[in-house]
């Protein structure tokens, strides 16, 4: 345990510091134990990543599956316990257990990269019933990229400052008492995907991104790293190109009329379980869909193969894809 806290507090010791400017939410300031992380209210977790649920009975609130697909609510966390489980897998367990599925991630990687969502709050004894709205993401503002750990943050995951900017803002929210801002991309019902280099969640309503240029052609991707990533491979290539972003995986079945207007569709979705099987159905919905994943089959997904130095053979402009 005390190398864990040991390998974060050095991560976040090189990565906040600025000389000018230091992200406010400094996690180093309140680290927790393993115990105190899986005691931690697991509804309020799932409301600060983004997901509400669809029904409540006694202790037990009832959510479509953050894991898969799925159009009635089979997913499952027992407040009383706070332990989830996953009607639709026949898999369950404690708040680490799900975040290792959920970021496909191990739990080193899950408690250094997806804490900041966690220690935002405090365990709950199980009689207490904590009011949901507690925990809710509250956009304060939106603003112009200006930051410079987030503009730093972006160097990092090799996007240009220049596409970031076209396409995100810096927003700073409130959970709960505190105050926070990350690298907000809006969804097309006004919502947040809201990125900093600790913190990965989403403000409601959770929804897709859509860029309609009237193209006969749809670009989709799962999530808007992977959207950038593309944009500043292609260059001014794809300003009359239609694109959508799933922002999360459980969108892509509720997108398919959306994408079935298009003539061609071409998937880039993650190398991983979910994004693979998705792909595949797609693939025996219709012909008009083609998998582009390939072009980084080595890699999890579009951004990784760019940071891990991914390059076009043919072009460095336009990826060549397939018809």
């Amino acid at each position: 345990m005390w190398i864990a806290r040991l390998v974060l507090l050095l991560y976040l010791s090189a990565e906040m510091i600025d000389e000018h400017e230091t992200l406010t939410m400094d996690l180093t300031s309140n680290l927790i134990s393993l115990q105190e992380v899986k005691q931690t209210d697991m509804v309020c977790y799932f409301s600060a990543l983004g997901f509400e649920p669809c029904k409540i009975r006694h202790d037990d609130y009832w959510y479509l599956s953050p894991l898969r697909n799925e159009r009635t609510a089979s997913f499952k966390i027992n407040r009383r316990l706070n332990r989830w489980y996953d009607h639709g897998i026949g898999q369950g367990g404690n708040i680490i257990d799900f975040g290792i599925l959920f970021f496909n991630c191990t739990m080193g990687e899950f408690l250094k990269n997806h804490m900041g969502a966690v220690s935002l709050n405090a365990p709950v004894p199980n009689h207490v019933q904590q009011p949901e709205r507690e925990s809710k993401i509250v956009i304060l503002k939106e603003q112009p990229l200006e930051s410079r750990a987030l503009l730093r943050y972006l160097k990092e995951r090799k996007i240009p400052i220049s596409i970031a900017r076209e396409f995100c803002a810096e927003v700073h929210y409130r959970i709960n008492d505190n105050s926070y801002y990350g690298i907000g991309f809006k969804n097309d019902l006004g919502g947040f995907e809201i990125r900093n280099p600790y913190f990965k969640a989403s403000s409601s309503p959770k929804s897709i991104t859509s860029y309609q240029n009237n193209s006969s052609e749809v670009y989709v991707f799962e999530g808007f790293f992977d959207f950038m990533s593309f944009k500043a491979l292609q260059g001014s290539a794809g300003e009359k190109q239609d694109f959508i972003i799933l922002n999360s995986l459980s969108f892509f079945e509720k997108s398919r009329e959306v994408m079935e207007k298009h003539q061609l569709i071409h998937l880039f979705l993650d190398r991983d379980q979910p994004g693979e099987k998705a792909t595949e159905k797609a693939l025996g919905w219709s012909p008009k869909y083609t998998d582009q994943s390939q072009l980084y089959k080595d890699y999890k997904d579009y951004n990784q193969w760019i940071l891990k130095g991914g390059k076009l053979k043919a072009t460095p402009a336009v990826p060549r894809l397939k018809k």
